[in-house]
């Protein structure tokens, strides 16, 4: 069992990239199904805070990290330090080498269809060794999430990336794991569109300042009403977040 800090209710495991990416891959060799692994920035820490039902499932993941820079910040606040970011998509990528490496399966779920393609043909190309099974886009009815599901238990993937967005795919993951042929899964936002290449990440510089938000921000201004839950979230861990009981191992 992994350290933990308890940032406002959610239970932020205190791993590395690496970390995570080494324990992913013993979930896989031990030949288990329905491990899944959530990756919560602030915005999404501040959605449980206040829905007790979303911080349940958050907090009933194997491996809960923190996505945000803003959630290693509250961690040194709580005086209860989480060694690095730990974003799905930076996660991914160092998983897809081990993948790579030990000619592991993979299947992709969610965004558009021309998205999730562009993903397994780039992933293909980085990754040659790894075998895609499968995909799906994350347009679905009750009928079609059928055949999804149907389809994964068919191919009996390694590795699913669910990317349909917070909070729809942790709780897709919630709902579904424990039937699903599946070893491992991953809710990763829109990292199938980074895949892709149809979104670019933040350059590098904004990466080392903890201010990818603001480069997100400059390019899509819509996302103005969220990003006002990130100084909710700073002003919510000062007040309330001692509160909180602190874990250890």
């Amino acid at each position: 069992m992994s350290e933990k800090v308890n940032v406002l209710g959610m239970k932020i495991d205190k791993f590395t990239i690496e970390e995570v990416s080494c324990k992913i891959m013993e979930f896989i060799s031990a030949n288990t199904k329905g491990h899944y692994i959530f990756t919560p920035n602030s915005e999404m820490i501040m959605a449980g805070y206040r829905d007790e039902e979303l911080k349940e499932i958050l907090n009933s993941a194997d491996i809960l990290t923190a996505d945000g820079i803003g959630v290693v910040y509250a961690s040194k606040i709580l005086k209860n330090p989480i060694k690095e970011r730990c974003a799905g998509y930076d996660i991914a990528c160092n998983l897809l080498s081990k993948l790579n490496s030990e000619k592991k399966s993979l299947y992709l779920f969610g965004s558009s269809e021309d998205v999730v393609v562009g993903a397994k043909e780039n992933i293909e190309k980085m990754h040659p060794n790894i075998n895609i099974v499968g995909y799906a886009n994350g347009y679905f009815d009750e009928l079609r999430e059928k055949e999804i599901i149907c389809d994964i238990n068919e191919k009996m993937p390694d590795v699913v990336f669910v990317c349909l967005g917070v909070p729809k795919q942790e709780k897709w993951i919630f709902n579904n794991a424990k039937n699903l042929n599946a070893k491992v899964l991953m809710g990763l936002g829109g990292s199938l569109d980074v895949f892709a290449g149809k979104v670019k990440r933040a350059p590098v510089f904004f990466q080392k300042l903890g201010i990818e938000w603001l480069y997100r921000l400059i390019k899509q201004p819509k996302r103005f009403i969220r990003m006002l839950d990130l100084p909710r979230f700073a002003f919510t861990v000062l007040i309330h977040g001692k509160k909180f009981k602190q874990e250890g191992n």
